[in-house]
């Protein structure tokens, strides 16, 4: 990786660790270059303002440090409700990165920021349709396998589940983590009723 890609890379990085935390609106750009020693000329040089970055923040910082673990679960060699409960399981539990006290930084900028400026929410929407299409074809799969009838909806299921996730997600932040095992039993019983 180029200097120039790995600057961009390390800034990306470190405002999506803190806006995770902190929140977008108290987030400012200075804070993001005091973690990244990196100068404001630096900064400005690659993206042109604090939402440039941002929108940058979704489309790549986001997707990368999430959607290894959403491949990964899709790409297994099991049923899709398998597939479908071990990607949940594994965002909720397994993931290195998102915590119950903070939820998701996906969820949380589609609450703060969504409603106020389209260009985030174009790009929240562009990410939450990738992860919608990657479920439906799992779901579609599983209609072509026989393990789930072709009178399902692949596209209202999908958008369901992401729906599900992003609610447990934030109630985690009030209940705490332990309220994903009640969740999950709760989910996986949605699964099975998949027919």
């Amino acid at each position: 990786m180029a200097k120039a890609e790995e600057t961009r890379a390390t800034i990306l990085k470190k405002a999506l660790e803190l806006i995770y935390k902190q929140g977008y609106r108290s987030t400012s750009i200075d804070d993001i270059l005091a973690t990244t020693q990196v100068t404001k000329g630096a900064f400005y040089y690659h993206f042109r303002n604090k939402d440039e970055m941002g929108v940058a923040m979704i489309s790549e910082a986001i997707q990368d440090e999430i959607w290894p673990q959403i491949e990964q679960s899709l790409s297994t060699d099991v049923n899709f409700r398998d597939k479908i409960y071990g990607m949940i399981k594994g965002l909720l539990f397994e993931h290195p990165f998102m915590t119950a006290e903070y939820g998701c930084p996906g969820v949380n900028l589609i609450q703060e920021m969504a409603p106020i400026n389209e260009t985030f929410q174009q790009a929240l929407k562009r990410s939450l349709t990738k992860w919608e299409r990657a479920i439906e074809g799992e779901l579609k799969r599983a209609q072509q396998a026989g393990e789930l009838s072709t009178s399902q909806d692949t596209k209202q299921i999908a958008l369901h589940i992401i729906t599900l996730y992003h609610g447990v997600r934030n109630m985690g932040k009030l209940l705490g983590k332990n309220h994903y095992v009640s969740f999950l039993q709760e989910f996986k019983k949605y699964l099975n009723s998949l027919k």
